[in-house]
């Protein structure tokens, strides 16, 4: 896969490498900061497609490339396909929690009109919600960090 004569995995990673952080640091504000829930909502349901998008795109894009550079033997290049595909399904399933946590949590609006307002659930379920968020971005983060670092190291040695 390429665009424009340039490998396409190098490109889409580092739609990866903003969009996951950036999805990770909504999901914590989410969570933690439940007045501003009303204005955080939508951004960190976007963000959290892309990521997850660009990660599917980066997995797929990763093995064209290293199946036609001939890269599948090398240690380092299979290190970085496995924590790649670890990214890619901590990410689906961060999406599926970034999914609940926008129907489930509900907060106060910042708006004098209190146009986006939903009524604040109490309950376990809340908080299981509220603590599996901040997990799922703990490891969306972490996961991020290592594929890059392996990828990295792939490409640069080290």
């Amino acid at each position: 896969m390429e665009f424009n004569g340039i490998p396409l995995h190098p490109l889409v990673v580092h739609a990866v490498v903003v969009f996951a952080p950036m999805s990770a640091f909504f999901g914590v504000l989410y969570a933690a900061l439940p007045r501003w829930r009303w204005a955080v909502r939508w951004p960190l349901v976007a963000v959290t497609l892309i990521a997850v998008l660009t990660a599917f795109v980066a997995t797929l894009s990763g093995e064209d490339l290293a199946t036609s550079r001939g890269l599948d033997a090398r240690a380092a290049v299979q290190e970085h396909q496995d924590r790649g595909e670890l990214l890619r399904n901590a990410l689906l399933t961060y999406t599926v929690l970034v999914g609940l946590a926008a129907w489930r949590l509900g907060g106060p609006s910042g708006l004098i009109s209190g146009k986006g307002e939903r009524p604040a659930r109490g309950g376990v379920l809340t908080l299981a919600t509220t603590g599996l968020l901040v997990v799922g971005a703990l490891v969306v983060g972490a996961t991020v960090f290592l594929a890059g670092d392996s990828g990295a190291r792939a490409v640069w040695g080290g």
